[in-house]
């Protein structure tokens, strides 16, 4: 064997087990009660020892606009957390067609640390390119319901239409659903106000929830697999019945207040929604109970001098995550608010398998040797000037944690030498 990782608690979905995981030629080799002869042990006595976590909704906005964010910031951060494989699509520089994609799969060679897989944009005028795009190897067709970094918005018929194409090749899609006549009519009477709480009331719970309605509906009448993105609230999730269900930590932990003091550094779209407590404990146990299918971190970074340069209006929508993603579901496992099983299966096994990494998500014979160790115990303070996305800070700053990751393989190796994956 290459790499044992010996005496800790192997935790899947569905369920933990003292067990040593053995790993050869960067595949898992045995998962076993058993101890076997290995080139290199790592003593995981008192840890848990979990599949490398899957983060299906990440910019890093390379190419494009990598004064934010780039791969080699974005995949250290992931490593660093126990993220092992990303998705990531770029608002500054879509991916629309097949071209596009052997393009940006040729511009990251060598500038990843962990595994990526790609998704591509969607644009109404240009649906001939769905099946293509696909077939080049796309993880999903993201689309929005209202215009937004940049990217067109589809209206009910463009998006059935969309749907049909995609139903019609496998293609999931994975929608931005805020409605834009309500997003639109918000701005008009917002609009000459500079104060945070216009984020909220211009991306607006109503426009959100039609929004889902409409996907619902939609995914219904034409069988695609369809994915309601970053669901913000219970409500939200009642709406978008029958698709799989992304939520985000920011909708279990953030209250929508929260932005008449931080203003721009609570731009993210759609907004924290929770007014109180009760908000965030119902998303919490949400998770718990499979309402939502699966967590990301939808990592869209602007660093502080970003932040600041501009009006409210004007500055970049997004929050950073990949750094904190899992230790914020590690710290609700510590709470007693979800269990360890929930975050591999919400965090890990479900992305993979939603989106096709047939190789990621399990600690099986077999599998890649994707593995990450915690420490469920240990207590950690998030200080901005320990985070490795490009960011440099956090929207938990000054926030203490129980559990974090402390060691990650990437194919039973230090992460740092990152492939696209093929979803299918």
């Amino acid at each position: 064997m290459d790499l044992g990782i010996v005496g800790g608690e192997v935790v899947t979905g569905d369920g933990r087990r003292p067990a040593n995981v053995y790993v050869r030629d960067g595949r898992i080799a045995a998962v076993t009660p058993e101890r076997h002869d290995a080139a290199e042990t790592f003593d995981a006595t008192g840890a848990l020892v979990m599949p490398g976590m899957v983060d299906a909704h990440v910019h890093f906005m390379d190419p494009g606009d990598p004064e934010r964010e780039d791969f080699p910031h974005g995949t250290a951060a992931a490593a660093r957390a126990g993220v092992t494989t990303v998705i990531e699509h770029t608002h500054a520089a879509p991916v629309i067609s097949a071209a596009d994609l052997h393009a940006k799969r040729e511009h990251l060679a060598g500038r990843a640390c962990v595994d990526f897989a790609l998704a591509a944009h969607a644009w109404p005028d240009r649906l001939d390119e769905v099946r293509g795009v696909w077939e080049a190897g796309a993880a999903f067709i993201k689309a929005f319901t209202c215009t937004t970094h940049g990217v067109p918005g589809f209206d009910a018929a463009h998006l059935r239409e969309l749907l049909q194409r995609a139903a019609a090749c496998g293609a999931p899609v994975l929608v931005h659903a805020e409605d834009e006549s309500l997003t639109a009519a918000a701005e008009h009477d917002l609009r000459g106000r500079e104060d945070g709480a216009v984020i909220p009331a211009w991306r607006n719970r109503a426009a959100e929830q039609v929004a889902l309605c409409t996907v619902s509906t939609l995914r219904h009448d034409t069988g695609a697999r369809a994915i309601a993105a970053h669901v913000s609230h219970p409500a939200g999730l009642e709406r978008a019945a029958g698709c799989l269900i992304e939520s985000c930590p920011q909708y279990l932990t953030l209250l929508e207040d929260e932005v008449l003091e931080h203003g721009a550094f609570r731009k993210f779209t759609p907004p924290a929604r929770a007014r109180d407590a009760s908000d965030l404990d119902a998303m919490w146990r949400a998770l718990a109970d499979g309402t939502i299918d699966f967590m990301s971190s939808d990592h869209a970074p602007s660093t502080p001098e970003q932040k600041r340069a501009g009006s409210i209006w004007d500055v970049h929508f997004g929050l950073p995550g990949i750094d904190t993603t899992f230790s914020v579901l590690l710290d609700g496992a510590a709470a007693g608010r979800i269990a360890y099983e929930r975050i591999v299966a919400a965090y890990s096994e479900a992305p993979a398998r939603i989106y096709g990494l047939e190789r990621k998500g399990r600690l099986e014979p077999g599998a890649d040797a994707d593995i990450v160790v915690v420490d469920p115990t240990t207590r950690w303070t998030v200080k901005d000037e320990d985070v490795v996305s490009k960011a440099g800070w956090s929207p938990y700053s000054g926030r203490t944690f129980t559990g974090r990751a402390v060691r990650t393989y990437l194919r039973g190796e230090e992460p740092g030498a990152g492939r696209f994956v093929a979803p299918h």
